[in-house]
């Protein structure tokens, strides 16, 4: 595709996204002269999360799930 003006894109936008994306290369220009370059992005490599990578850095209590005791809820709630 040659190049397209800054009005014709603003009116096709969208369309032009799709082609970028699709691999074209777009080349807008204004008054007759390129000035911008619409170009797919290459795509992102996500790593894989490795799980457990913290394993053992932190240590939870036995009685972490147990009730608070009366004199700690009532400064919670204070009375």
């Amino acid at each position: 595709m040659g190049a397209i003006n800054i009005h014709d894109a603003k009116t096709h936008f969208s369309r032009l996204v799709d082609q970028a994306a699709a691999g074209e290369e777009i080349i807008i220009a204004k008054a007759g002269k390129p000035v911008a370059r619409l170009v797919p992005l290459a795509p992102v490599e996500k790593k894989p999360r490795v799980l457990g990578m913290l394993r053992g850095l932190a240590v939870v209590p036995d009685g972490f799930d147990d009730p608070l005791p009366d004199d700690l809820l009532d400064l919670f709630e204070g009375r």
